[in-house]
C-alpha cells in the first residue's frame, strides 16, 4: 500500500492568471502531463483519489480518475498552506482507509505541503532515495510503509 503525493500538473504562470488563483486551470502542458500520470502510474492498484480543491489540482487527476472509475475526493487538508501537523493527521487516516481498501491512495496537492512533508521525513532520519529534494509540477513523492517508518521514492513528472 503507497500513498502518491502528487503535484499539481504546469497550470501557467500564477501573476499571469486573471481572476481568483483557485480557480487558476491547468495548462496545455499540464493537460498533457495529467495524461501522461494515466501511463505513469499503470498497473498500480489505485483505490481513492484525493484532491486539494483548488481546480489545477482536480484537473491534475481527472484523467486518472476516469482510468480507474473513482470519484475524486476534495480534501482542505491537502490545500495550499496546510500545517504539516494537519496534513500529517490526514495522511495517516487515508493510509488507513487505503489499507482497508488494499491498494493505493493518490493524493495531489501543492509544492508547499510536498515539501513541508518530505522534509518532515528526512529530519526524522527516513532514508530518501532521491538526494536532490525536489518537488517540480506534475511530480510524486511515493510514500510505501507506515508513516513511522517509510519507504520513500521520487518519481519524475511525466512528459
Amino acid at each position: 500500500m503507497s500513498l502518491l503525493l502528487l503535484r499539481h500538473v504546469h497550470a501557467g504562470d500564477r501573476a499571469a492568471h486573471s481572476g481568483n488563483d483557485r480557480r487558476r486551470p491547468v495548462s496545455t502542458t499540464g493537460l498533457k502531463q495529467a495524461l501522461g500520470l494515466v501511463d505513469a502510474y499503470a498497473g498500480r492498484p489505485i483505490v481513492t483519489i484525493g484532491s486539494s480543491p483548488l481546480t489545477r489540482c482536480i484537473q491534475s487527476v481527472e484523467p486518472l480518475a476516469a482510468a480507474h472509475g473513482l470519484a475524486i475526493d476534495e480534501h482542505d487538508e491537502l490545500a495550499e498552506g496546510s500545517p504539516l501537523d494537519v496534513v500529517d493527521r490526514f495522511l495517516r487516516q487515508t493510509r488507513n482507509r487505503a489499507e482497508r481498501l488494499g491498494g493505493d491512495a493518490v493524493l495531489c496537492t501543492h509544492g508547499d505541503v510536498i515539501a513541508s512533508v518530505v522534509l518532515h521525513l528526512a529530519d526524522q532520519g527516513v532514508p530518501l532515495r532521491d538526494e536532490d529534494l525536489r518537488w517540480p509540477k506534475a511530480s510524486t513523492w511515493v510514500i510505501d510503509g507506515p508513516l513511522d517508518d517509510p519507504d520513500v521514492a521520487f518519481l519524475a513528472p511525466p512528459v
